[in-house]
């Protein structure tokens, strides 16, 4: 389903079975997403009606017509819970005003508020939020869904969205993996001012690494860029990035002594294109010093200007940070 921004698609997937078709992910809340589905059941589906759906996360390139399918068809939604209350509590157009806890957020990661109002008065122009499902029947980690010959069990990826459903058919080696997994980019993995303090590249790394015991010769099946083989390579060069991404950053404050989320994220990322990459940008790079500061790596205080700044932790004697 073409998507109107860098990353120009998304890969929604459509599982056969006896007498009818499970629809995985849907694509862009955009007349273009309503239209191609139309177009698919009418000609690709063998006259075949559609009998589910199954969303494996919240994010609108992946719900964003969920709610007009399921209406269209009268077919089920399929989602985690966790996926599908933050589908239905957050996936809307930022409040105006903005809420001090939401300032506050920003404003400790080193960004001013003119800097801030400016970013979400662009996120108020998104076009894609999408309509919300009213109902939906839940996934749980471990359950299997049979869908014509095939059984595909749930493997549930945290990180990158709460309760990320990836599904995994053993006999035949096949990873429909949502963005849990990609072949040439890392998931976003961010730090919001809804959990401040939470640490998702732990949870994502350790997603990964449940992933990572599946067959090596799985065919995994991404929501981004092409099918691939190799997930045991990928696993270990996504890990390999992150450590990378993390070195980056303690060499940025053993030069510096201190810096900001801010003044950090324009070292991780020096090339961003607009508002919602600097909101992903930061968040990312909260998510980094999120993930050191709990391994005990750096510190983080709270200064005179209400700024978080982050510093290096001092290790014992003979001790090495390098990972």
């Amino acid at each position: 389903m073409p998507m109107p921004m860098a990353l120009d698609h998304i890969n929604v997937y459509l599982l056969r079975e006896d007498d009818g078709w499970t629809l995985v992910d849907t694509g862009l809340n955009l007349p273009r997403t309503r239209e191609l589905w139309e177009q698919i059941v009418a000609t690709q589906l063998e006259g075949l009606p559609v009998k589910r759906l199954v969303c494996t996360h919240c994010h609108y390139d992946h719900a964003g017509v969920a709610a007009w399918l399921c209406a269209r068809y009268q077919i089920p939604l399929l989602m985690t819970y966790g996926e599908f209350f933050m589908l239905r509590g957050l996936m809307g157009p930022p409040p105006d005003p903005l809420p001090e806890s939401l300032l506050g957020f920003y404003q400790r990661a080193g960004m001013g508020q003119a800097q801030v109002g400016k970013m979400f008065e662009a996120l108020r122009r998104d076009p894609f939020m999408p309509p919300v499902p009213e109902s939906y029947q839940r996934l749980r980690a471990g359950d299997v869904l049979t869908i014509g010959t095939r059984d595909w069990q749930v493997i549930i990826g945290e990180g990158h969205s709460p309760e990320h459903a990836c599904l995994y058919n053993a006999s035949e080696r096949i990873l429909i993996a949502g963005d849990q997994l990609l072949p040439r980019i890392s998931s976003n993995v961010l730090v919001s001012s809804i959990e401040p303090e939470a640490n998702p590249l732990q949870l994502w790394l350790a997603s990964l690494d449940r992933l990572d015991v599946l067959a090596p010769d799985t065919l995994v099946l991404p929501s981004h860029q092409s099918v691939f083989r190799g997930l045991h390579a990928r696993v270990a060069e996504l890990h390999a990035h992150h450590q990378q991404q993390f070195e980056l950053l303690r060499t940025e404050l053993g030069q510096r002594g201190s810096a900001t989320a801010l003044e950090l994220m324009q070292v991780q990322f020096p090339k961003l294109r607009g508002a919602m990459d600097e909101l992903m940008a930061l968040g990312e790079t909260l998510a980094h010093l999120a993930w050191l500061r709990y391994e005990g790596q750096i510190g983080r205080v709270l200064e005179d200007d209400a700024c978080h700044r982050f510093s290096l932790m001092s290790p014992p004697t003979g001790v090495s940070l390098a990972r």
